[in-house]
C-alpha cells in the first residue's frame, strides 16, 4: 500500500498531484476534534450557522476560474464548462441554507386543553461524506451544506481523483472562521475510510458513488444502526413520444448523454423513440454528434473531453464492441474524432442501434459517451422498457401532451422524472433514487429529515 495519494490528469496522464493519506493519528485526531466541536455547533444558533456557509460559498465563488482549471486537470471536464459547477454549488448551497429556516422549524401539534406538544428536529451529529469525482463540487455540496445548517459537524473524504476539492472548501471554511473542528477533511486510503465508517464517533453517512461502493458502506456499518445515504449507479431512460418536439428532444437528449462524457449517474443512457418519429430521431442526433470537438480539456474549443483514466475508457468501449458482436449498429465512425485512441482516455461518442435488453449496453451502467436507441409501438411498451431495469434515479418523457407525459412517469420506477428536460437538479425538488440507484434523500426541505432526528416534547401543564 502506498504512503501517498497520487492524482494522474486525464488530459495527459501526467501526475497532476500528490498529497500523504492521513496516518492513524491524524484520523483519530480529526473525529476528537469533531466530537468536542460537535455540542457546541448544534447549539450554535440558525442565523450564524447560515452566515457561516453563507460566508464559505461567497469564497468558493470568488475563486471560481481558479477552480474551473483545478476541476479540468483533476477529471477532465472541458474548461469551457468547468465553472458551470461552481455555479451550480451556489445554486444548490443557497437554496439549502434559505431553506433552513423552515425545514428545521419545531412541528406544532393543535392544541390539547391541558398539555403542549411539539417535535424538534436536532442534529444527528458526525457526518461522514464520502464524495466522487465526476461531478465533484456538486456531489459534496449535496450533503456538506445541508448536515452543517443541520447542526451537524462535517467530516469529508473526497476522491482520489480530486482532493483539490476537499482543500477549497476546507480553505474556504477557514476564510469563513468556521470554527475549529466543525468542517474537516481527510485523504484517506480504502481500508483507512473502512475503519472511519466503522468509528464510534460517526453518527450518519452520505455516500456518493458505485452500487460496489454502496454496498462497501452497508457492510462496514451492519449492525451500527447509523443513518445512511446512498446515492449509487443509474441506467437513466428517456422516451421520444410520436407528438414531441424532435429538434428539442435531440439537444436535450443528446446532451444529457454526452455532457461530462457521458460520467454522470444520472445521465441519458439508453432512449426509445416513438416508431412513427424514430428515423428522423436518429438522423438529427447522429447529425448532432458528429458536430462534438473530442480533445483535450483545456482547449476552450473542445466539447467533449477525456474520461477519467484509459481504463474507464477501455470498460465502454468493452461494452460497445459486445453490442456490436451481438448485432448492434453503430452510427459514428471513431475515426472522424482524431483524438479517439485505443488505450487512452480519449474516445469518440457513439450512438448504437438495433440494441435490445440482452445486451450489457442496454441494462449496466455504461458511464461513457455512447447511447443506445431504440424504437417502440407505444406508450406501454415504453413504460415497461423503461422500467425493465435494476436502476431508477431518473427517467424522462418528451411531449407535447403534458397530461399524457405525467400519466407516463406515474408508472415510472424512478427517483425523479422529467417532461421535456433531463440531466438536471432542482435543488427544490428531493433527490433520490430507487433500487440499486439507492435510499435516502438530499436537496428540499426533505433533504433535512434525514440529517437530524425527531424529539417529541409532550408536556403536561394541568390536570
Amino acid at each position: 500500500m502506498t504512503d501517498t495519494l497520487k492524482t494522474y490528469s486525464p488530459i495527459d496522464n501526467s501526475l497532476y498531484l500528490e498529497r500523504p493519506f492521513a496516518k492513524d493519528k491524524e484520523i483519530e485526531f480529526a473525529l476528537a476534534c469533531a466530537l468536542k466541536a460537535k455540542k457546541q455547533w448544534a447549539n450554535t444558533p440558525l442565523a450564524v450557522r447560515e452566515r457561516y456557509c453563507n460566508l464559505a460559498v461567497d469564497v468558493l465563488v470568488a475563486n471560481k476560474e481558479e477552480i474551473a482549471w483545478e476541476i479540468c486537470w483533476q477529471m477532465g471536464r472541458p474548461i469551457r464548462y468547468a465553472a458551470g459547477e461552481i455555479n451550480g454549488l451556489e445554486e444548490r448551497a443557497r437554496y439549502m441554507i434559505s431553506a433552513a429556516k423552515e425545514a428545521l422549524a419545531p412541528l406544532t401539534l393543535p392544541a390539547k386543553t391541558g398539555f403542549i406538544r411539539y417535535i424538534k428536529r436536532e442534529p444527528l451529529g458526525l457526518a461522514f461524506v464520502i464524495a466522487p469525482w465526476n461531478y465533484p463540487y456538486l456531489t459534496a455540496v449535496n450533503s456538506i451544506i445541508p448536515a452543517l445548517m443541520a447542526g451537524n459537524v462535517v467530516l469529508l473524504k473526497h476522491s482520489a481523483q480530486t482532493p483539490l476539492v476537499a482543500e477549497r472548501f476546507a480553505q474556504a471554511f477557514k476564510e469563513a472562521n468556521l470554527p475549529e473542528g466543525v468542517f474537516q477533511y481527510l485523504d484517506l486510503t480504502h481500508p483507512d475510510t473502512e475503519k472511519v465508517l466503522k468509528h464510534p464517533a460517526i453518527n450518519h453517512v452520505a455516500f456518493t458513488g458505485s452500487v460496489a461502493g454502496g454496498g462497501m458502506v452497508e457492510r462496514a456499518t451492519a449492525g451500527s444502526f447509523l443513518s445512511i445515504g446512498l446515492e449509487l449507479g443509474g441506467k437513466d431512460p428517456g422516451y421520444v413520444r410520436f407528438d414531441a418536439d424532435i429538434d428539442k428532444a435531440v439537444e436535450a437528449l443528446m446532451d444529457g448523454a454526452f455532457f461530462n462524457s457521458g460520467q454522470s449517474c444520472c445521465g441519458i443512457e439508453r432512449i426509445y423513440v416513438h416508431k412513427n418519429i424514430y428515423d428522423r430521431f436518429l438522423g438529427k442526433a447522429v447529425s448532432l454528434v458528429m458536430q462534438y470537438k473530442l480533445g483535450r480539456p483545456d482547449d476552450p474549443e473542445t466539447t467533449l473531453g477525456p474520461l477519467v483514466r484509459p481504463s474507464a475508457a477501455e470498460f465502454v468501449r468493452a461494452q460497445i464492441q459486445e453490442a456490436l458482436t451481438q448485432g448492434a449498429v453503430a452510427h459514428i465512425d471513431p475515426q472522424k474524432f482524431i483524438w479517439d485512441k485505443p488505450g487512452s482516455a480519449y474516445m469518440a461518442p457513439q450512438i448504437l442501434t438495433e440494441v435490445n435488453h440482452e445486451m450489457r449496453i442496454m441494462t449496466e451502467e455504461t458511464f461513457g459517451p455512447v447511447v443506445g436507441i431504440m424504437p417502440v409501438d407505444s406508450d406501454e411498451e415504453a413504460i415497461s422498457l423503461m422500467n425493465d431495469s435494476k436502476y431508477g434515479l431518473t427517467a424522462t418523457v418528451f411531449t407535447q401532451d403534458i397530461e399524457a407525459g405525467i400519466a407516463i412517469g406515474e408508472q415510472l420506477d424512478t427517483g425523479t422524472f422529467f417532461i421535456n428536460r433531463c440531466d438536471y437538479l432542482d435543488p427544490a425538488l428531493a433527490w433520490a433514487g430507487v433500487k440499486h440507484s439507492g435510499r435516502g434523500c438530499t436537496l428540499s426541505s426533505i433533504g433535512y429529515e434525514v440529517l437530524t432526528r425527531p424529539k417529541s416534547f409532550h408536556l403536561k401543564t394541568g390536570d
